[in-house]
């Protein structure tokens, strides 16, 4: 382990897992939530995760995004910090739907036909939102080569991303948080 991954995950079990009675999106009840945004967006610890995340991405890669909100944070600043140690990364989103004026599309910011993409998303319970967002990049002609979460909570992406033929990775899983997966 690097003096990066265990920074991130001491900052993760600080300061983005709550304990209690949370019900999740799927409306499933949970004992613990993590909002992991909490640690990708602290000034004391984005540099460590954009390190781990470029160290667990594909060299070939040329861009990264995912689906808005969860990929946002990770994505700019991992596309920033890869900048700063000279490697060029373009960044985006996907929007949740089609935007019906200006440009229009699903893809905000940098993304172009041909690219080599890793999708992102800070944490992943199932990983449909990942495979949406692959599909999305996929549309506009660019290439999927990885699929990497902060967090895997829920112990299920792996499979449905091999199912489509991606792999998939993540920093962090629920058990090395000291938590049961938690999948669909």
């Amino acid at each position: 382990m690097s003096d990066e991954f265990d920074r991130v995950r001491r900052h993760l079990l600080e300061h983005s897992i709550k304990r209690g009675e949370f019900t999740l999106k799927s409306g499933r009840t949970s004992s613990w939530f993590i909002d992991s945004k909490q640690t990708i967006c602290a000034p004391e610890v984005m540099v460590d995760v954009a390190t781990l995340m470029l160290d667990a991405m594909d060299d070939s890669a040329t861009a990264i995004g995912g689906m808005t909100m969860g990929a946002d944070g990770l994505s700019f600043i991992t596309a920033a910090v890869a900048a700063t140690r000279g490697r060029s990364l373009r960044a985006f989103s996907v929007r949740k739907e089609t935007k019906d004026h200006g440009a229009g599309g699903r893809i905000a910011g940098r993304l172009l036909e041909g690219d080599r993409v890793v999708i992102t998303e800070d944490t992943v319970t199932r990983g449909s939102t990942l495979l949406e967002a692959a599909r999305v990049v996929g549309d506009v002609g660019a290439e999927v080569v990885g699929i990497i979460a902060v967090v895997d909570r829920g112990g299920t992406a792996g499979a449905m991303a091999a199912e489509a033929g991606l792999r998939f990775s993540a920093l962090f899983s629920a058990p090395e948080l000291g938590f049961d997966f938690e999948g669909a």
